[in-house]
């Protein structure tokens, strides 16, 4: 008789829960940015959050938690609720890079996140202060960094994120002597190199689009494979005379895991509902990155793809987190 009436409360309950679910979202929904406020990361998914709002009504609400190259931010993410009222941008590094980078990570990426569809993706961009550096090439860049006594100095969202990395890369493949300086994220990187206390910087697009149409900053080249449309006179490192040099920096939505595959699939739906959008595919490149959407499987796809080639990165570099 207990057993029974066990069954009977559980599929009395069922109709509530799928109701609830298929009202997704009925209240306010939190995005956890694990980056600084005014990164391309945080830009984006504010981007991002205001199509949301408009689509389903309700609002998405950013709360940015930075540290520990993305994984602060994204351990609280795997700690929520899974109610479908968290989630967050998780970049290339939370899905790939950190594993291979920290020798102890809060939270498995293949286990503790569930993608809901990829957001943006976008190359590095190899910049340098035209004030602080005389090149207007990439090649000169490299003639006069090598003839630097003191060497060149290049900045980065931390150890371990795809610009440390790309920093580090480049410095291996030109011969220059090369020193890494972390910040917290762009909105530190930048005035440091304008005040020329940095080199130069290879780092995400979006963060320095208004830097380069303003003229403050050169941008030597991009680590995409084509050129960027947004900046169609900007070579690609190839172009440049840097080869085998394809770096492409991303982003994609998740959850916690547990959250009903009903909120996931309207999630995963209005998302790449935004991204096929031709306004919004206009903003996102004026902000120096290309919106996409997948199908959660997608963003499994990418992880697997491109672990290898960061791990190897990661390793050329030496970094290591503790």
């Amino acid at each position: 008789m207990m057993h029974r009436r066990h069954i009977l409360s559980a599929s009395l309950a069922l109709p509530a829960i799928a109701s609830a679910q298929g009202q997704w979202p009925d209240r306010p929904v939190r995005i956890i940015v694990p980056w600084p406020p005014g990164g391309s990361t945080d830009v984006l998914a504010r981007l991002l959050a205001e199509q949301m709002q408009a689509r389903l009504g309700q609002n998405f609400l950013i709360e940015n938690r930075p540290g520990a190259g993305g994984n602060i931010g994204t351990d609280a993410l795997t700690k929520a609720t899974p109610d479908g009222y968290s989630m967050a941008p998780v970049t290339v590094g939370g899905w790939t890079i950190n594993q291979y980078l920290f020798a102890r990570m809060p939270y498995d990426p293949d286990r503790d996140l569930q993608p809901i569809s990829m957001h943006w993706t976008l190359p590095n961009v190899f910049i340098a202060s035209t004030t602080h550096c005389p090149a207007t090439t990439a090649a000169e860049f490299i003639a006069w960094g090598r003839a630097r006594r003191q060497g060149v100095s290049y900045g980065s969202p931390g150890v371990g994120t795809t610009a440390h990395l790309s920093g580090s890369f480049f410095c291996g493949k030109t011969g220059l002597d090369g020193q890494h300086v972390p910040f917290r994220g762009a909105a530190q990187i930048i005035p440091a190199m304008l005040a020329g206390d940095l080199t130069f910087v290879i780092d995400n697009l979006a963060s320095y689009v208004p830097l380069i149409q303003e003229g403050r900053a050169r941008a030597f080249a991009v680590t995409s494979a084509e050129r960027w449309p947004g900046l169609p006179n900007v070579p690609t490192m190839a172009e440049a005379g840097i080869a085998d040099f394809v770096v492409e920096s991303w982003c994609a939505f998740a959850f916690p895991v547990g959250v009903p595959a009903a909120i996931i699939e309207r999630a995963s739906a209005t998302m790449q509902a935004i991204a096929a959008d031709p306004a919004v595919q206009e903003r996102f490149m004026r902000a120096g990155a290309r919106c996409v959407g997948s199908a959660p499987e997608g963003v499994h796809a990418r992880v697997r793809r491109e672990r290898p080639q960061w791990q190897e990165m990661v390793r050329l570099s030496g970094a290591r987190m503790e």
